[in-house]
This record gives structure tokens, C-alpha cells and sequence, in this order.
């Protein structure tokens, strides 16, 4: 009879697993830089397993279901929203580091955690909040702030260093640590440029045919053939290699759809829900500055350690949309009259 390894904890046989099977230039669980606050290990789940455990089930993954991603509160029922975006980013990303031989769970954890800081409206409430604070505003650096400090009543989620950084740097602009963290910062923008054109085809903004053809000629006519497309060319260019990139020709035609959106869907989107969001959140942001003492009790808590400007940041972009409405007409719209008495 063969012999079997035997460990002493599953955590370890899945240590073991990556150390035969992943890339050299993978991030295995075992080499982690860890965490700020030390734990003591799991017996049955990696560390970066447990950093996506901890963030599916915090209140700002939840929230993120009824957060706008381009299109606000759309009367259909599969538009997407940034939660809908977030596990497209999470299965992408995961497809990426699979061809690659990285570490699929590193990859997934950033994923899921990298729009955690998001804003209500979308890109308009980042834009306006980075109006309002003299701070600036990122949603990036937001969503590290949510699981550092925010969540779990401003514990945080003690997070690993490669998730954390994985956050941080996920925006194409960002220089990501590990390869799994370059990996989610493809996987959003292949996310975002194809799930917004099927939104934007949706609504009657544009039809398939308006889209640049040479870019359709290199990427595909559909939705799934262009993200097929996008992981075979980052698996031929970057497997073996201490990168994860795209080929010249793929980004440029993954670009030009890019620019495409940008002018003829998120520039439309965003007049159209820029006033409202904007009047919204401002009125709302000068309220909570001068009535800080009317902030959420968590918030509240978060006054001993950060000024009031940051912490009412805090809470304006972690509301969902519906529930800034909901505030803001609590706050400024008087409350109705019928014929007989107040309603």
C-alpha cells in the first residue's frame, strides 16, 4: 500500500498542496506577511481563506447589494449592481490566478473586499465626497479604512497584509505586492468595461454595433467571448513570468472600449444622476459637520481617534443608496399633509 502524508490540520495540507502545486512566484498561505494584531492560526482554513470568510460576512459586503455601479436604482432586475460587480471581479480574478498557478484564495479575498469603501451613486458620490473633504476621497483607500478600522465596531478586520494591500492597490494606477493582487486589478477592469456595456445595451444607450470595431474585432462580439478572450491572452503573456499582463494588442482594444464608455455611457449616466447625488450628499455632509452629535452611535465612537470631517465620510459612503435617500428626506423633505391631519 502507497504511503500518505499525514498533517496534523487541514491548514496544513493545504499548505502543503500550494507548496507543490503553485507558481513560484505565487504567494502561498503559509509565507503570508500576516496580520497587525497577531491570531492564533486556524486549524481548517488558510489565512487568507479566513481574510474571505471575514469579509463576505461583514455589514459592508452586505451593503454592497444596493449600491449603485453605473446605472442608480434601475427599475430591472439585472442590472448590475457593485455587488453583482464584486463577484464578477472575484470569479475573473480567480480564473486568472487558476491559469497562472497562483493563489486562487489570496486572489478572491481582494477581490470581494476591493470595493468594500465604495460610495452610494457610484463614481458621482466618490467624486462629490472628494469635493467635500479637504482629505480628498478614494474609494480605495476607503475600503482599506472599512476593514482596518469601520467594521466590527471600529475593530476592524485584522486582515493580512497581501489582502490589505491587494485593496489598496487594485485600481489600474496602483502597484499591487503580489501577482495575485495584479491579477484583481485586471480582473476589475475586464469586469466593469463588459458588464457596463451589457447595462448600457440594456437601457437603450447604445446597440452592439456601436461599439469600436476594431476593438470587437480583437475582443469578441459578446460578453463572454471577450473575457475569455482578455484570460487566454493574460495566461499566453504572463505564465512562467514574474508579471500578469496583457498582451500590447488585447489592452489596446480593452482601452478603446474603455475610452467608448467613458464618452458615449458613464459621461451620459453621470449627468443624469449627477445634480441629485450631489445635492444629496452635500446637504447631508454639511448637516452631519454641523450636527455631529446626530451621527450613528459607532460613528460617534470613531470621533475619539479621527476628526469629525473623516468620520462623517465614514458614514455618508457607507450608505447604500436607498438608505441616502431615506436620510436625506428624513432630514429636508417636511413631512407630507392630507386633507384631515398630518399623514
Amino acid at each position: 500500500m502507497q504511503n500518505q502524508e499525514h498533517y496534523a490540520t487541514v491548514r496544513e495540507r493545504v499548505c502543503a498542496q500550494e507548496e507543490r502545486l503553485l507558481s513560484p512566484y505565487a504567494v502561498r498561505s503559509a509565507e503570508s506577511k500576516g496580520r497587525a494584531k497577531e491570531e492564533k492560526s486556524c486549524d481548517f482554513r488558510t489565512e487568507f481563506q479566513r481574510d474571505r470568510d471575514r469579509i463576505i460576512y461583514s455589514n459592508s459586503f452586505k451593503r454592497l447589494k444596493n449600491k449603485t455601479q453605473v446605472f442608480c436604482a434601475p427599475e430591472g432586475d439585472h442590472y448590475i449592481t457593485r455587488l453583482t460587480h464584486t463577484l464578477d471581479v472575484s470569479q475573473i480574478a480567480r480564473s486568472i490566478a487558476r491559469v497562472l498557478s497562483l493563489n486562487e484564495d489570496l486572489a478572491e479575498a481582494i477581490a470581494l473586499g476591493h470595493d468594500l469603501g465604495h460610495t452610494p451613486f457610484g463614481h458621482v458620490g466618490e467624486n462629490v465626497l472628494d469635493k467635500l473633504s479637504e482629505h480628498g476621497f478614494m474609494h480605495n483607500e476607503q475600503s482599506l479604512r472599512v476593514v482596518d478600522v469601520i467594521e466590527k465596531g471600529g475593530r476592524g478586520l485584522n486582515l493580512t497584509m497581501e489582502v490589505r494591500d491587494g485593496i489598496l492597490e487594485h485600481k489600474s494606477s496602483g502597484k499591487p505586492m503580489t501577482l495575485e493582487g495584479e491579477a484583481v486589478s485586471l480582473a476589475d477592469r475586464i469586469a466593469y468595461i463588459n458588464h457596463d456595456i451589457e447595462d448600457a445595451i440594456r437601457a437603450g444607450i447604445i446597440k452592439a454595433e456601436d461599439l469600436p470595431k476594431h476593438a470587437v474585432e480583437v475582443l469578441g462580439d459578446k460578453t463572454k467571448t471577450r473575457i475569455h478572450t482578455a484570460i487566454e491572452d493574460i495566461w499566453k503573456h504572463s505564465l512562467k513570468q514574474p508579471f500578469v499582463r496583457m498582451s500590447d494588442e488585447v489592452m489596446k482594444a480593452t482601452n478603446e472600449l474603455r475610452a467608448f464608455m467613458f464618452e458615449r455611457v458613464y459621461a451620459l449616466t453621470n449627468k443624469s444622476m449627477q445634480e441629485r447625488s450631489e445635492r444629496m450628499l452635500t446637504q447631508m455632509f454639511r448637516y452631519f459637520m454641523d450636527n455631529v452629535d446626530k451621527l450613528p452611535t459607532p460613528y460617534l465612537k470613531l470621533l475619539d481617534s479621527y476628526d469629525k470631517e473623516r468620520v462623517v465620510c465614514d458614514y455618508l459612503s457607507g450608505m447604500t443608496d436607498r438608505y441616502a435617500i431615506s436620510v436625506f428626506e428624513s432630514l429636508f423633505i417636511p413631512a407630507t399633509f392630507s386633507m384631515g391631519g398630518v399623514r
